[in-house]
């Protein structure tokens, strides 16, 4: 068992006074752990052993920021709803933890790079994300987006936005714009329209070595661009490239998670009433 020191990241300070979270602390701490709080990249001390993400996906993705580059693994408690990043109940996280029971695993970031004016941008720009990069219309006007793959032009989607998702993001945006379910140690990435005004389209997926340019065509003077849960602005007239970053985010993985029985737990997955019959 390593015993180290856990900066806690959450964006919800109410959620420190949880009794399931001073539960976890209290039997860490009796195993030698410490505890410290982050709120920037600049706060990780030199012997920040791990980054313990509490909250949601959400919060575990605005702590995939905070860690960057630095190779700090991050554990997910979750104390939000669904809960694929953040997957680990506080009771989970802390047996786990205190014997050691969890293994580290890579997750794959993009890289988005922007030729263009960007018109807004919410904080200083973060070329990385860990679930999806995407971009779509800001307002009436529909969006013809007009993709490479390595060099190799595809049929222009015509639609409301596209999406590139790793497949760590399979269950995120990508799920909900009927793209497909990958395992999160599937080399692949996948390329999804949003809303598409042409019935002859269909997500695609690539391996992840790809190299992905986009450009866009629209009579709105602006298109927002998207990554993970942070947003740009930005001209019609700007080109994305997107790629697999050189580095990947470290995530804790616990020996007893499954990620087919998550789907079935918080997606419901396979829910038919046939499948509840006992089979004889």
């Amino acid at each position: 068992m390593n015993v180290m020191n856990i900066a806690v990241y959450t964006r919800n300070p109410a959620l420190k006074g949880d009794k399931r979270f001073i539960s976890l602390c209290g039997q860490l701490e009796k195993c030698g752990f410490s505890f410290s709080e982050i709120h920037s990249s600049e706060d990780l001390s030199a012997d920040t052993g791990m980054v313990m993400s509490l909250g949601g996906d959400g919060t575990f993705l605005s702590a995939s920021k905070r860690v960057g580059e630095s190779g700090i693994p991050i554990i997910g408690v979750n104390m939000g709803r669904v809960g694929f990043l953040s997957e680990y109940t506080p009771e989970e996280a802390a047996d786990a933890l205190s014997a050691g029971t969890y293994s580290i695993e890579d997750r794959a970031l993009l890289k988005a790079s922007v030729e263009g004016d960007i018109i807004e941008s919410g904080s200083s720009f973060w070329p990385y994300a860990l679930n999806e990069i995407c971009v779509h219309r800001s307002g009436a006007a529909i969006l013809g987006i007009d993709v490479s793959v390595n060099g190799d032009d595809i049929p222009t989607y015509w639609a409301d936005g596209l999406l590139v998702s790793t497949s760590s993001g399979s269950t995120a945006y990508s799920l909900s714009v009927g793209g497909p379910i990958c395992t999160p140690d599937s080399k692949v990435l996948i390329i999804a329209p949003i809303a598409p005004h042409n019935l002859n389209v269909r997500p695609l997926i690539v391996p992840d070595s790809t190299k992905i340019k986009i450009r866009m065509r629209c009579r709105d003077e602006r298109v927002q661009m998207s990554m993970d849960n942070r947003s740009l602005i930005l001209r019609p007239d700007a080109a994305i490239s997107v790629e697999v970053a050189q580095f990947s985010l470290k995530k804790v993985h616990l020996e007893k998670s499954n990620f087919f029985k998550a789907l079935t737990t918080k997606l419901f997955w396979g829910e038919d009433i046939r499948n509840n019959v006992d089979k004889r």
